[in-house]
């Protein structure tokens, strides 16, 4: 992936983030959806990283 490539699927995994958070109960949360919100986040994480890398 290219840097802009990184930078876009970040912006669009905080999108997701912000979806999911968006559809969470205040309680009783389904593991299913926290599931969701955390492969995403680790996801950007990942992707952060990369991005830190790639810039140098």
């Amino acid at each position: 992936m290219t840097r802009q490539e990184i930078k876009e699927r970040i912006e669009k995994l905080e999108e997701e983030i912000l979806d999911v958070k968006g559809r969470m109960p205040a309680h009783s949360v389904k593991p299913h959806i926290m599931r969701e919100l955390f492969e995403r986040e680790d996801e950007k994480a990942e992707l952060e990283v990369e991005l830190k890398r790639l810039s140098g």
